[in-house]
């Protein structure tokens, strides 16, 4: 633990600039698709509880304004994740069907890993949310083959 005033120093040096602004550029790619994958996966799960995925439901689950929902319908619509339907609720197109189950599987299998390391259901739950948008298929993958290995 650092002292305060005092660095903690780099274990190893700094990589190659090419490959450390690898690492940021996911995460600015995480970031942009995470908006999207929360939504989709909001819509979704709605549409699965036998409701209609509806602006004003979404908005209440999400905690924000509904002009916010009306604003990032607009862009998924745009970018064919759904459709709307006027008096209606909001659809998933095929491609959103794939990228709001893409991003279920993570979730439930960054949640059980957070589980399998005694980590609380509800800490484990609201943990996931963010990290299912930033962990790559490999960390998943290790993470499935952690929880399914022999102690």
């Amino acid at each position: 633990m650092a002292l305060k005033n005092r660095p903690v120093p780099r274990e190893k040096p700094l990589p190659d600039a090419d490959v450390h602004s690898e690492g940021f550029r996911h995460t600015r790619e995480a970031r942009r698709s995470a908006l999207v994958e929360d939504y989709v996966e909001l819509i979704a799960d709605l549409i699965e509880d036998g409701n209609e995925a509806r602006q004003v439901d979404i908005a209440a689950r999400l905690g924000v304004a509904q002009p916010t929902v009306a604003k990032m319908l607009t862009r998924l619509c745009a970018d064919g994740l759904v459709s709307r339907k006027p008096y209606r609720g909001v659809f998933l197109t095929d491609a959103g069907r794939k990228v709001a189950e893409e991003s279920r599987i993570r979730h439930q299998t960054v949640e059980a890993f957070l589980r399998s390391l005694g980590v609380s259901a509800e800490t484990a739950r609201i943990d996931a949310e963010g990290i299912e948008h930033h962990v790559s298929a490999e960390t998943l993958e290790a993470f499935r083959k952690a929880m399914t290995s022999p102690r």
